[in-house]
């Protein structure tokens, strides 16, 4: 079941432009390893989903996975041959806006070597080009 918010404000949003870099969210907080964006765009739920499908395949139990994303903004599309005008359409799916150095997923428990490989894997599923993210020891 892809990601969706319960309940929202408004159905519709507007599309707005993606501007600046992530200054929220933009560290390992939570796991070893991270998986960063290096490039703004929408991650839709359905990618989410396959993104946490792959990674849990690969870490088998081993480690434990962290989604810092959440697909919280609604993307609305008109039905294949209508004409134009008519208004704007109806919600069609979801997706999470994300910012260049946005932490989109992270790992605890494993190597290195094995989050570089899952990673490796995800990054292929991503509209967004992305790197891996190693957590700062704290000072």
């Amino acid at each position: 079941m892809a990601l969706m918010p319960k309940r929202v404000k408004h159905r519709k949003s507007q599309r707005g432009r993606i501007k600046g870099n992530a200054t929220r969210g933009h560290t390992v907080a939570f796991g070893d390893f991270g998986l960063q964006s290096t490039q703004a765009g929408h991650i839709s739920a359905t990618t989410i989903e396959a993104c946490r499908i792959a990674i849990t395949q690969y870490i088998r139990g081993d480690g434990k996975l962290y989604i810092r994303v959440f697909p919280d903004k609604s993307v609305t599309a008109r039905p294949l041959e209508t004409r134009m005008g008519k208004g704007k359409g109806e919600p069609d799916h979801w997706v999470a806006v994300v910012k260049p150095g946005t932490v989109m997923f992270e790992v605890a428990g494993v190597s290195i070597d094995a989050a570089r490989d899952c990673f490796n894997r995800v990054a292929h599923k991503l509209p967004v080009r992305v790197r891996l993210l190693e957590r700062r020891p704290a000072i």
